[in-house]
């Protein structure tokens, strides 16, 4: 995989995380991330200390803004599986890191400071692309961070047969 892009997650002033895209290839806009077969990954490096539980919440609520209602009900079960996940965990301290790795045919897995957490995969793609929308869906977390993820490329700026072959 390589890095498709990556940004700061800041709230208000503060710097809470730094993220970064990995894909097997580019993609400069959210529809062809999502297009892509392939397997992906978020890499998440906290920045800040952060409750887990509250951090499972924001990661709930912000797939819930960026999914319909059948979307959502589809990928309940990989919903309930990252919240338990981030309970467990108890706190996210600054330094410490997770990743969410879609493996094509295998499902989503979670790695915390680069273990993996025990337990069967998420099943199916849907899952993996609501837990992207948080980022880079209609309602993203950071639109600053949605651009950085994508690249730095503005998504309407360039078409994708110019920036595969110039070097801006």
């Amino acid at each position: 995989l390589q890095l498709n892009g990556a940004g700061i997650r800041y709230k208000a002033i503060f710097k809470v995380y730094t993220a970064g895209l990995y894909l097997n290839a580019k993609a400069t806009t959210p529809e062809a991330v999502l297009a892509n077969n392939g397997p992906k990954r978020i890499h998440i490096q906290m920045l800040r200390d952060i409750d887990g539980e509250e951090l499972g919440k924001l990661f709930t609520k912000g797939m819930e803004q960026n999914a319909t209602r059948e979307e959502f009900g589809r990928s309940i079960s990989g919903v309930l599986r990252m919240s338990e996940i981030f309970v467990q965990k108890k706190k996210l301290k600054t330094g410490e890191s997770f990743g969410v790795d879609y493996i094509p045919g295998t499902g989503t897995v979670v790695f915390v400071n680069g273990q993996l957490i025990p337990g069967e995969p998420i099943k199916g793609e849907d899952f993996f692309h609501m837990l992207l929308k948080i980022w880079l869906g209609k309602s993203p977390a950071d639109s600053d961070l949605k651009v950085a993820l994508l690249g730095g490329a503005k998504p309407a700026a360039t078409s994708s047969r110019n920036a595969a072959g110039s070097n801006r």
